[in-house]
Formats: C-alpha cells, structure tokens, sequence
C-alpha cells in the first residue's frame, strides 16, 4: 500500500503534511514516499525525494509537470495531493495510473479575502470560479481529509461526493509530554506570547494598541515567529509610538524546539486573527494546541469560531472581540490580576489535549481512510506494490 504525497509547495519537513500525516501512516505500516520542493531535512520516517524549484508563482508553475512524472513513475496506490495545484496533478496522474486520489484541504481556498492580489471587483467572481473548479474536480476525487471542521461547509458533500475525514493540527502525545511545561501562575510581570507566522491579518495591531491601554503598565509581549507579510518594520515602528519599545519583543524565525521553549516561559499565548477572512473563521492552527500542550491559557479572537468553540469547551483561555483594543486589553489585565486563573487555564489546556484534542484519534481516521481506499484498489483488480518506486528528480 504505497502513498505519495504529492507538494509543489509544502517542504520535506512540513508539519501536517509530514510530520503528522505522512509520518503517522509510515507508522502504520504503509509504504510513504513524498514528493516536494527542495530546500529543507527531511525526517528519516518519511522517504523523500526533492525536486529544484525556482520561487516564485513561475516556479511553481513549472515544477508540476515534474511531479507529474514522479507520480507516474512511482505508481502509488493512493497519491496524498498537498495542494490545488498537486490535486490537479494527481488526478491527471490518476487517468494514467489507476490510483486513488485524496485531497488534503488546508483551508478555504476561495474565500475572497484570500484573493487580494486581484482588483476588488474581480475577487467574488473570481472566487466562485474557484469553487466551481473545485466541485469539478471533487467529482473525481476519492476522498478529502479537511484541517479543521469549519472547511466542511466549503467543501460540501452530496451523496455524488467524495466522503471526507477531519484531521486536525494536532500535536501526538508522547511530542506534547516532552515539551517544557509553562508555569502560569508563576510571580513576576504578565509575559504573553504569540508563536508562529505573524502579520497585520494575524493581530499584532490590535496587540500592541490592547497593550497601550492595558491598566497593567508592565505587561510585556514577545513575538516568537516570522512576520510572514514584510510588516516587521511596521511593527517595531508602532511599538515605538506607542511607547511600548521597551515591553515588546520580535525574536524572527526560530526551530521549533527553541520557539516551544521560550513560550514555556510565558504566562499567556495569543491567537487574535483579525476579523473578515473566512480562513480565520474555520482555523484550528498548530500555535493554538501548542499553548495547550505547554499549559498557556489562550486569549483568542471570537470572529475565529472554531478557535472560540475549543477555548470556551475547554475553558483554557479568554475568547476577545480581536477588533476591539479596550476589550483585548480588559482580557491581559484580568490575566495579569489573577495567577490563580492562569493556572486553571492551562490546566485545562493540558487536558482538553488529553481528552478531546487528541492526536492519535485523527491519525486513525486518516489510516483508516487510506486502508479503505487501497482496499477498494485492490478489488478492483489493482498493485498494491510494497515499497514505493524511485521519481526522478
């Protein structure tokens, strides 16, 4: 039972799609192979093979018709598509070879908000040529594995439908029992963290003008991850105005393990994903569980509804209006006031992970999906070959 996973953009040591996915179906005994863009390690549980890629949207555009190739070569039982483009691609690849085609939708792809590079009269029409596309190619598609319940409504399924599987970004168990553990309770000023990509959709404008009219003058922010959006100059600048130069720190990209452990010294995270983006509505990003497994209660953004349905069950944090600064600030004061919550929250991060925001549960749908679909293969009279084949590079 062979799985490609097919990216023309994902690199070989992408979380979800390697870390977590192709990894976790290795470990249950498939043979996986993917196939992606050069430039980064990766993991020795996934056997990988990388393709040059010049940047840019040409780059990407040229290195699908050698993916293509890899596909037909490899001859997998199932190919694992990454991305929209890769989904194409594994569908010709799928009129060529015979093999099952999933499709691992990360977010909402037409949403319009998305679309901000076309002129603003184009994006709606643009969208819903997009979502047409889509429906056409879910015709002929096997299956979908969706990032975050929220994407169901944009990938709806009729009868006609490929079935779907939600898989989350979850972190496995024995990853989270190895982090450092936060202390939130711990003495001192309240230190907040926002991990991961950042940008102006992403919060930091309403953090820094929350954290100017916050009550509590010490309360300090440090973002741990790359301003993905070339806004980092603007950031420090409006630090600065503010007068909050001395409370707010930027530390760039940084691995993982070390980004993990400088949040463990926090005693809050936050997610304030700006209202708007229908990707924002449905995402359950890597940056929210990570707090969890550290033990950070979260102040989260409401307009983010899955995010908001997690904290509020769980009770591991504050969900804020992100477009309102009063009321994101009301949120760090009354963190700052009361260790004792903090400490409750994260609490119950840390077991909401344990309980109902587990790893291995989504896995198992996954496995359980490809199982079904190499079965189907086989029945109809397909390979099923051990190992995967070399692609070219």
């Amino acid at each position: 039972m062979t799985i490609l996973f097919l990216s023309s953009t994902h690199p070989a040591d992408d979380r979800r799609v390697v870390l977590l996915e192709a990894a976790s179906l290795a470990e249950a005994g498939f043979a996986v192979l993917h196939l992606c863009p050069e430039g980064r390690q990766p993991p020795a549980a996934v056997p990988t093979r990388t393709l040059r890629r010049r940047p840019g949207l040409a780059g990407r555009l040229a290195i699908l018709p050698r993916l293509l190739a890899g596909a037909i070569r490899v001859r997998p039982t199932t190919i694992h598509a990454s991305e929209p483009d890769t989904w194409a691609v594994a569908l010709i690849a799928k009129a060529v070879t015979g093999c099952a085609v999933v499709f691992d939708a990360h977010e909402d792809y037409a949403d319009p908000c998305r679309l901000g590079s076309l002129p603003a009269p184009l994006r709606r029409p643009a969208a819903a040529a997009i979502r047409l596309v889509f429906r056409v190619l879910a015709r002929r598609t096997d299956a979908l594995v969706l990032a975050a319940p929220g994407l169901e409504a944009r990938f709806p399924s009729p009868p006609d439908r490929p079935p779907r599987v939600v898989v989350r970004n979850l972190i496995p168990r024995r990853e989270a029992e190895a982090l450092a553990q936060a202390v939130p309770a711990a003495p001192g000023p309240l230190r907040l963290v926002a991990l991961g990509a950042m940008g102006r959709a992403r919060g930091w404008p309403v953090a820094l003008a929350a954290l100017a009219r916050s009550a509590d003058r010490t309360i300090r922010l440090e973002v741990v991850g790359p301003f993905t959006d070339g806004s980092a100059a603007a950031f420090a600048r409006e630090a600065a105005r503010l007068g909050l130069a001395d409370r707010v720190v930027a530390t760039g990209r940084l691995p993982r393990a070390e980004a993990l452990a400088r949040a463990a010294r926090a005693h809050a995270a936050l997610v304030l994903f700006a209202p708007g983006p229908a990707n924002h509505e449905a995402a359950l990003p890597h940056k929210l569980f990570e707090a969890m497994a550290i033990g950070l209660p979260v102040v989260v953004a409401d307009s983010c509804h899955a995010m908001a349905a997690v904290v509020r069950r769980a009770g591991n944090g504050l969900v804020v209006a992100s477009a309102d600064p009063a009321a994101v600030a009301a949120a760090f004061d009354a963190l700052a006031a009361d260790p004792a919550l903090r400490a409750r929250m994260g609490a119950a991060g840390r077991q909401a992970l344990r309980s109902a925001c587990v790893w291995e549960e989504d896995a198992a749908r996954l496995v359980l999906l490809h199982r079904r679909l190499a079965q189907l293969r086989l029945a109809r009279g397909g390979g099923m070959p051990s190992r995967p084949r070399t692609a070219p590079r």
